[in-house]
């Protein structure tokens, strides 16, 4: 078993913080108390309500998200409650009470075509993951169930879970049309009957890929980027990772090249090997970060993830 850690993310909302563990919490399904007596299946939830600055708790997956009044200021109390959480999911105590966790979940999931000829996405009306996880073969599913139950089909080639949603990327020995009710269905029943997106080596694997991109160097304390740097990624977190994400797929700043005034970014599931990928980048990305940038941007080159 992976050690147990609770990282303290703060949000947009000033009065909501988020203590995201390395360890799954709940499996395609997410709770939000606003009071103790909502409470009543979460003894955890019960317990943080005990606290006088608790307003609204979510359980979600890998976090606990706590929102309070304004009596009192997170920099004040997360530390508090970080350990209390840690202390109490340490303890092997329940997160959410059994007989709430064994009921079936309705779930239902609609396919959704992508720009991508070869990549179908799956939405599903619960949350799958909290995060971006990528598998090019079964080998690196080892720690996602769901990915390595639909490599099961000779079919898949690769898989891309994030939000909720399952992009999934076929080989050519197959047509959409005679596959998709099939993935579907697979992908609700499996859901439905409670069993694990992602396993908790997964999250543990991400913050250590987290923690290598640190820097060594001290004064910097992570990885910083220049002014021009922070605009490209905040156009493309603004404007363009939705439009991504709607196609079934994610892009990711890689690296700016100022002399050549060169983007690079990363694509990553319906995006990875799109035919329409490159007029994507020429016509939308490339275009949209002339203008903004003042011709401070002139090229985009995309890299498969």
């Amino acid at each position: 078993m992976p050690s147990f850690n609770i990282t303290v993310e703060h949000t947009s909302n000033e009065n909501i913080v988020k203590f995201v563990t390395n360890s799954f919490l709940t499996q395609a399904k997410s709770f939000e108390f606003s009071n103790i007596d909502e409470a009543k299946s979460s003894p955890i939830a019960q317990q943080l309500f005990h606290l006088p600055f608790v307003k609204t708790v979510y359980i979600s997956q890998n976090f606990i998200a706590i929102e309070k009044y304004n009596i009192v200021s997170w920099e004040d109390v997360q530390e508090e409650v970080a350990i209390s959480i840690s202390d109490y999911i340490s303890s092997g105590k329940e997160v959410i009470s059994e007989s709430e966790t064994s009921k079936k979940v309705p779930v239902t999931i609609y396919a959704e075509s992508t720009p991508n000829p070869s990549v179908m996405k799956f939405v599903a009306n619960k949350p799958l993951a909290d995060g971006i996880f990528e598998f090019k073969n079964i080998d690196e599913a080892l720690n996602a169930p769901l990915a390595t139950a639909l490599y099961s089909f000779p079919f898949v080639k690769e898989i891309f879970i994030s939000a909720n949603y399952v992009s999934v990327m076929k080989y050519n020995v197959a047509e959409w049309q005679e596959i998709s009710m099939e993935i579907r269905e697979f992908i609700r029943v499996y859901i439905e009957d409670g069993k694990p997106i992602l396993n908790d080596e997964i999250l543990l694997k991400e913050n250590q890929n987290k923690s290598s991109n640190i820097s060594d160097d001290q004064a910097t304390k992570t990885e910083e980027y220049s002014d021009i740097e922070n605009e490209i990624i905040s156009i493309l977190d603004e404007y363009i990772k939705p439009a991504v994400a709607s196609d079934g797929g994610h892009i990711a700043f890689d690296s700016f090249d100022e002399p050549s005034k060169t983007v690079r970014v990363i694509l990553q599931g319906a995006c990875s090997g799109c035919p329409s990928s490159t007029i994507t980048l020429k016509n939308g990305i490339e275009t949209m970060l002339k203008e903004m940038l003042n011709g401070r941007v002139t090229t985009v080159e995309a890299i498969n993830g």
